[in-house]
């Protein structure tokens, strides 16, 4: 019987540490930790008003300084068609936020000696090992062999030359709607709706088709993230899915984190909205298809399931992605799980594109792009509240965060918009580091 109650009591104990990394980081006392609770009031305000005003149907911010949460906050409805207000365990489609969590798993296997980032991915993935650059001839276009091979780090940093199809939607070049026709032809998919396929298989097609450019020549976003997940399935020699639930949401206690929800968990994610075009807004539902961009408010749930985009496929709450950030915040550690050493965090963090052009997707001059996270520069070059260093990426449905090293800071964004508009986010920055009233 004592053996019994002891066993007992051990489960309880596993069962209440489990539940408690659910909740994400520990509660903070804002004045413990250096943020004001009436300047976190502002925040709040400032975001209600993007409710209130119909920009988004709802959205959960949190705030967290020196490994404290100091706030966290859900805003209106998770989906209004089934009056369900948003609320902190919210599930939300974080799609490009899945790039830095691909980018951390390929990191692990870096630091294990698997490989060099420098090395040619050819090695590790043959279809890539021989590849041709898409060029302009005129009005026509023409493949050349690329002159280097493409390298780890070149897919880490976006500049391996591989783009994205819906790019072609979004007043592209010339030549990125031409790959764009490509992409569409050979059936590349953006990870952004249900897809029958496997990224084994996109490799392969990816194998076959051109690149925007020479790898290491320019920063082009794309789908660089989804062939790292390819890269680490050969390396590890695990599905890609097991490996992050294994290696990285397991033991970082993100159980709210997947590329595809249980069916217990699907009546928590949140809908996606779209303007109505009357100054509202309306569900998306099912698949909204153009000729390159296809999105799906579904892809999590469907019935395909065999797909695992490393750049977009992922779903999350604010709770397990603070845990995430948290865990690179304290240089790869977190609650006493080393995922990667503090050096490995500092090279991540580091601009490695310098003056390298980056298009739209970072701000040029005011940020560069390490391995898989945008890193900003001087703050006066984009003339708003921030540090210098402090490292960020958003994703495709209106989801945002930044990590600030110097500040101890962490903020995420979540909210289910599309097409959208950067300004809640940038606005939501700024009142988090308006609340800061004790500097590092």
């Amino acid at each position: 019987m004592r053996i019994r109650m002891v066993m007992l009591g051990l489960l309880a104990s596993a069962a209440l540490a489990a539940t408690a990394l659910a909740q994400g980081l520990p509660a903070a006392a804002p004045a413990d930790v250096g943020l004001s609770a009436d300047r976190l009031d502002r925040l709040e305000a400032v975001v209600q008003r993007y409710i209130d005003d119909e920009a988004v149907a709802g959205a959960v911010t949190l705030v967290a300084r020196r490994g404290g949460q100091a706030h966290v906050r859900a805003y209106g409805m998770a989906d209004r068609d089934d009056d369900e207000a948003m609320t902190a365990d919210t599930i939300f489609r974080i799609a490009s936020m899945t790039k830095p969590v691909t980018s951390v798993a390929v990191m692990m296997l870096y630091e294990e000696g698997h490989f060099k980032l420098n090395d040619p991915v050819g090695q590790y993935l043959p279809e890539l090992a021989s590849l041709d650059v898409l060029v302009a001839d005129g009005e026509a276009f023409r493949r050349v062999p690329a002159e280097r091979p493409m390298t780890v780090r070149h897919l880490l940093t976006h500049t391996s030359g591989i783009g994205y199809r819906f790019l072609g939607d979004l007043g592209a070049t010339p030549l990125q709607s031409k790959l764009s026709e490509l992409y569409r032809d050979a059936g590349v998919a953006d990870g952004l709706a249900e897809h029958d396929g496997t990224i084994a298989e996109l490799v392969t097609a990816l194998g076959e088709l051109p690149l925007l450019h020479e790898p290491g020549a320019a920063f082009t976003y794309g789908l660089s993230d989804d062939v790292l997940g390819r890269f680490v399935e050969v390396v590890s020699g695990m599905a890609f899915d097991d490996f992050l639930r294994t290696r990285l949401f397991e033991p970082l206690g993100m159980t709210d984190t997947h590329f595809y929800l249980p069916a217990a968990k699907a009546e928590r994610l949140a809908a996606v909205y779209t303007p109505d075009g009357s100054g509202g807004l309306a569900e998306v539902e099912g698949t909204v298809a153009g000729e390159h961009l296809i999105y799906s408010s579904t892809y999590t749930t469907g019935e395909h399931r065999t797909y695992f985009a490393g750049g977009a496929g992922l779903a999350s709450t604010v709770h397990d992605y603070a845990r995430f950030l948290q865990m690179m915040l304290n240089g790869g550690e977190l609650d006493g799980v080393r995922i990667l050493s503090p050096k490995t965090v500092e090279l991540m963090s580091t601009d490695h594109i310098g003056d390298m052009p980056v298009g739209s997707v970072v701000q040029p001059g005011s940020a560069g792009f390490g391995l898989g996270f945008a890193v900003r520069g001087r703050p006066g070059a984009d003339g708003e509240l921030g540090s210098a260093g402090a490292y960020y990426w958003s994703g495709f449905f209106g989801t945002n965060f930044w990590i600030d090293p110097e500040e101890e800071l962490i903020g995420v964004l979540m909210t289910q918009i599309f097409p959208g508009t950067s300004d809640i986010a940038e606005r939501f920055r700024i009142m988090a580091y308006q609340a800061i009233v004790e500097s590092n």
